[in-house]
């Protein structure tokens, strides 16, 4: 499998490259994490089974796509493939920190940049992709209230259902989501998609964002995230609001952005995150 990694890597770059060295790395996801090296060069290697394939490649996508704008680094795509066993990601090994006194100014400065980067009219993706381990659908909407209900909320309630996990009628809860966004048309924005403090590393003071779910909806959803779980520093929002304002409303949309992210909990882990996800919607509902 190594070797075969390596061959590519080595025919993707025009130059040979040998492993000399790997380890396994910690990761939050499912996804085994491998540093590896050889002569100079070093890379990091994201190992899962071969049908995930098309994660890895809507991952390399999302990567390239911001790392055209030129706002904020991520993590340069090396190439992505199979072995008769395992799909696998490599991509450019960056030593980085999880935190630094400077680097959350800088964050919050750039990806303000990259929210206000493109002139795009309608919300949506060339391709659907991955929040995490889980599709996440992208088909192009010029109505943010239906797209983000339907795409979002819906299709989370959706997948909930059929693991026998119920919130109330889908439908209700849907419409509920698009009357509470009908008169918000934001300015189609390229999103992370799933910003909070666990995608977020640093290189020196330079900040660096990995495990991108891009698509082209209201900047106002990586903000909401970046405050829901271990929220990023004051620092980070500052500096955000110092480059490209939020507009009224963020505090009562903030929390229906994040009933996305945990409905998907609750759909991965159930436990207190079905509880929490229940309450919103309760709210939402009275």
């Amino acid at each position: 499998m190594w070797q075969a990694i390596a061959d590519q890597i080595s025919t993707e770059l025009q130059q040979d490259f040998r492993i000399s060295h790997k380890q396994q790395l910690a990761t939050h996801s499912d996804n085994l994490l491998f540093h590896i090296s050889g002569a100079e060069q070093q890379y990091l290697v994201k190992l899962n089974r071969r049908d995930v394939l098309d994660s890895f490649e809507a991952e390399a996508l999302s990567l390239r796509f911001i790392q055209n704008r030129h706002c904020v680094r991520v993590p340069q795509v090396i190439c992505a493939g199979q072995t008769i066993e395992k799909s696998f990601l490599v991509l450019e090994y960056l030593p980085l920190a999880t935190d630094h006194p400077y680097g959350w100014q800088a964050l919050g400065h750039q990806l303000a940049f990259l929210h206000q980067a493109d002139d795009q009219a309608m919300y949506g993706f060339d391709w659907d992709n991955y929040l995490s381990s889980t599709l996440q659908p992208n088909q192009w909407g010029s109505n943010w209230s239906v797209f983000f209900s339907e795409q979002r909320i819906g299709w989370l309630l959706q997948l909930l259902a059929e693991q026998q996990q119920s919130y109330g009628d889908i439908d209700k809860i849907v419409e509920r989501v698009r009357q509470r966004l009908h008169h918000h048309q934001p300015k189609p924005a390229l999103v992370h998609g799933e910003c909070w403090r666990g995608n977020v590393g640093f290189l020196g003071e330079a900040p660096v964002l990995f495990d991108p779910a891009c698509y082209f909806g209201d900047r106002e959803v990586d903000l909401a995230f970046a405050g829901l779980f271990d929220p990023l520093p004051s620092a980070f929002f500052s500096a955000y609001q110092q480059v490209h304002a939020l507009p009224e409303g963020f505090t009562e949309r903030k929390d229906l952005y994040n009933l996305y992210h945990l409905l998907h909990l609750a759909y991965l882990r159930g436990g207190r995150y079905s509880w929490q996800a229940q309450e919103l919607i309760q709210q939402l509902l009275s």
